[in-house]
């Protein structure tokens, strides 16, 4: 089960140990170093030394792997759905993959843009987050960054989720009640641009009541 998660991360440009468990927030510290241990013995993976410690980098076995996990994040998307019960909603999973995916390229050139998160909702640690985008490079925060947010995000961790993943889009939210967006456009129409959605949104059926 985790080993596909792990590969994921870093085919996705995940390179250190805590970034790559960032992608895997219910995965312990223990056995992902494991995972990573096996995956480096059979070829998968090599570990080199970076500036910052050790790195993780897939070996051409490893890029290898690419299409099959693509493919089966986009399967599982298709097929079994993403109506996620409360207990698996996780806003920092969730402001991880949208840092790791941000389309840089459509935010304004030449300054910095920063855009607050708030969930009401989220775990006392997790219900602040900036996302802050300079000179092509992305950081996320917990803790404020000190700069004056050009956006500012309310929303429920299911009502951003749904967004991201395409099951649901933004006015239905705002509609709804559950969600607030401060700059960026009209209805934050600036934001979802640079956002853009997952991976796998494309992928998504509509949901349907059971």
């Amino acid at each position: 089960m985790w080993t596909p998660l792990v590969v994921r991360e870093l085919l996705c440009g995940s390179r250190r140990f805590n970034d790559i468990r960032r992608g895997v927030p219910r995965m312990s510290q223990t056995l992902l170093a494991k995972r990573l241990r096996k995956l480096e013995e059979v070829g998968v993976i090599e570990r080199k030394r970076g500036a910052g410690g050790w790195e993780y980098h897939p070996t051409q076995a490893g890029e290898e792997l690419r299409p099959i996990v693509v493919n089966m994040g986009h399967w599982g998307a298709r097929w079994i759905g993403s109506r996620q019960k409360k207990a698996q909603l996780d806003a920092g999973f969730l402001m991880w993959d949208i840092r790791r995916f941000a389309r840089l390229e459509e935010f304004p050139k030449g300054q910095r843009t920063v855009v607050q998160f708030r969930f009401g909702d989220a775990r006392p640690r997790e219900r602040a987050w900036w996302l802050v985008v300079e000179k092509g490079d992305a950081d996320l925060c917990r803790d404020d960054p000190g700069h004056e947010p050009d956006v500012v995000v309310e929303s429920t961790v299911r009502a951003l989720t749904e967004i991201w993943t395409g099951d649901s889009d933004p006015q239905k939210e705002i509609a709804a009640g559950h969600l607030r967006v401060d700059g960026g456009g009209r209805g934050g129409a600036s934001l979802w641009r640079w956002l853009g959605r997952s991976m796998c949104a494309p992928s998504r059926r509509p949901f349907r009541p059971a």
